[in-house]
């Protein structure tokens, strides 16, 4: 009796599980599911956010290959020149541009580089005003003390070669905003070809580039 038994419960087992209905399936509606809402807010936020950064990227990659910058070696010739963009600037810009101008405009490339190279430094020296505005204009109205000719021939400062004053604005920006200064040696000083002041034997000459030799001064500040 005992055995029959057993087996009228296991057929009735079997028998429940065949009628019974399959579980529910354990899952949520999607449109109520809290975390899916957030999953699909949260791509777009990504995505708004990455095109944002790409396009911020972009304009500074847009802008760092079209200005000059310090670390970019200049090749001295006018072709390298026009390829860069319009310069600015505030007062020292404009002082350098115009000591260029008038002191340098008819030299090639690599002397420009080589005047504003002077006037700069000068303005690191001790000896010399710290501004290229001072240094520039230091002596001017007094007889025979003009650090620069075109600051005592008595002529008037008439810009009127726009385009070199365009281009020799490009150099002074470049080398206002820390370009290397190496074609004079450190030159403090430089005069034309043409004439031997009493102080050029005193001095040691660094370099000749173009129509002008350029010399160094020791510091006299103690």
């Amino acid at each position: 009796m005992a055995f029959s038994l057993t087996r009228l419960a296991g057929a009735l087992a079997l028998s429940l599980i065949a009628v019974s209905p399959a579980p529910a399936e354990m899952r949520g509606s999607q449109s109520n599911d809290p975390t899916v809402i957030l999953g699909d807010n949260l791509t777009r936020l990504l995505t708004t956010e990455r095109v944002a950064l790409q396009r911020l990227g972009d304009r500074r990659l847009a802008r760092l290959a079209a200005a000059p910058r310090p670390f970019d070696a200049p090749t001295y010739s006018t072709a390298w020149l026009d390829a860069r963009p319009a310069a600015k600037g505030g007062k020292q810009w404009e002082c350098l541009t115009e000591a260029l101008y008038f002191e340098a405009r008819g030299e090639s490339v690599q002397g420009q580089f080589a005047v504003a190279e002077v006037i700069l430094n000068r303005v690191s020296s001790p000896d010399y005003p710290d501004t290229v505005c001072g240094v520039v204009n230091q002596g001017t109205g007094k007889r025979h003390q003009c650090q620069f000719s075109y600051n005592c021939d008595g002529k008037a400062e008439v810009i009127r070669e726009k385009a070199t004053y365009v281009r020799l604005g490009k150099i002074a920006r470049f080398m206002l905003d820390g370009a290397p200064r190496r074609l004079t040696g450190g030159a403090t000083h430089y005069h034309t070809i043409a004439v031997n002041p009493r102080w050029a034997s005193r001095l040691p000459r660094t370099a000749t580039i173009g129509v002008h030799h350029f010399y160094r001064q020791a510091s006299r500040a103690r």
